[in-house]
């Protein structure tokens, strides 16, 4: 059996933990919500650093707790094949880099040599190893604690909101590093985040937390687009479409991108021709026309048929899910806007979203 199976029920004074999920065998999954939610309660219980008495916990078919009622199994955390990124790398400052690594590997029976190789060649860090921690900048520590976590050769990653203690700067630094991960990986990882763009640039599944409980759980893109749950994302409501970079406008650092649906000019990243990337693209920055609309600004105009439409917790806004081609979308317009337009499931329109507005 691969893939993930988590079952927990954990009561404390003022807050439950109640979840029940089936994950994905490879591939990011971001437990997303608010502080509070039960993410890193969760993360902890997945680690085995909080023993929920009813849990069962299964990773690509190796059963690491199970307290049925016929049943009492229980892998401490050190028995457990993962790797744990906390927010603070934590690291002990009269080692080296590679000493820190290396205490990390001796704290597990799944270390070996090789990870630790692997570890170093993904987060580039080679050039660190002699140095003592407080030699290294913010990135620098997170990137080494990533590392101490791969350096084990784990099946499953456990990832803590690692770039929350880093400022926009430092994030920019490490995610690059964070998206090798996601691509060069073969082993689940479990991805805690409140940070929407943290999510829509590095998640293939999300799973949103609200309370203890599970809102809503499945592919990035699909559930993005549900309606009922953008009064999570707020202002940040909106789409990831995945993208092939078709052409390149060097006089205007423009890009080209074609998805399922068409094609859409965005701020040029450097990537090559061919290449993958992603999309995302708020709400709040989709309009909607009744016609083609010329003579305008803004770079890209795509035909759309109207899904569904859903007013929003202010009385004033409405949010309208739309398809392009394949792809869903959506547009956050005012509820006069849509009385105007007439809008309703089924009707042709076209969608228009300024290129600056998009995140490659």
């Amino acid at each position: 059996m691969t893939g993930i199976q988590a079952r927990f029920h954990l009561e404390w004074p003022g807050f439950a933990l109640n979840v029940d999920l089936k994950l994905p065998a490879r591939g990011v999954t971001a437990l997303f919500g608010h502080s509070g939610s039960g993410k890193t309660t969760l993360l902890r219980c997945m680690a085995g650093l909080e023993r929920a008495p009813r849990g069962r916990l299964v990773v690509n078919g190796d059963v690491w707790q199970d307290d049925g009622a016929n049943a009492g199994h229980w892998l401490s955390t050190h028995q457990r094949a993962l790797g744990y990124v906390f927010q603070e790398a934590s690291l002990f400052p009269h080692l080296t880099v590679l000493g820190n690594l290396r205490y990390g590997m001796r704290r597990t029976a799944h270390a070996h040599q090789q990870g630790l190789d692997q570890a170093i060649g993904l987060l580039g860090i080679a050039h660190l190893l002699e140095r003592k921690p407080d030699g290294l900048s913010g990135g620098e520590r997170s990137r080494i604690g990533i590392a101490r976590a791969l350096a084990v050769r784990p099946r499953l990653l456990l990832m803590d909101e690692p770039l929350a203690a880093l400022d926009f700067k430092r994030k920019q630094e490490i995610l690059p590093y964070l998206e090798r991960l996601h691509r060069e990986l073969e082993i689940p990882v479990i991805y805690v985040s409140h940070a929407a763009d943290e999510v829509a640039r590095l998640a293939d599944h999300i799973v949103v937390m609200e309370a203890g409980r599970v809102n809503a759980v499945g592919a990035l893109t699909e559930t993005l687009a549900r309606l009922d749950l953008p009064i999570q994302m707020g202002e940040d409501a909106g789409v990831v479409l995945d993208a092939v970079v078709a052409e390149r406008d060097v006089s205007w650092h423009l890009a080209r991108v074609e998805f399922d649906g068409g094609s859409l000019w965005v701020r040029d990243g450097g990537q090559s021709i061919g290449q993958a990337v992603r999309v995302r693209i708020l709400a709040r920055d989709v309009s909607i026309a009744l016609q083609q609309v010329t003579g305008t600004s803004i770079q890209n105009c795509l035909p759309a048929t109207v899904v569904q439409l859903a007013d929003e917790h202010h009385p004033a806004s409405s949010l309208v899910r739309l398809q392009v081609g394949v792809s869903p979308m959506l547009a956050r317009l005012t509820r006069r806007s849509v009385a105007g337009l007439s809008l309703v499931p089924g009707m042709a329109v076209w969608v228009q979203i300024k290129a600056v507005a998009l995140i490659g």
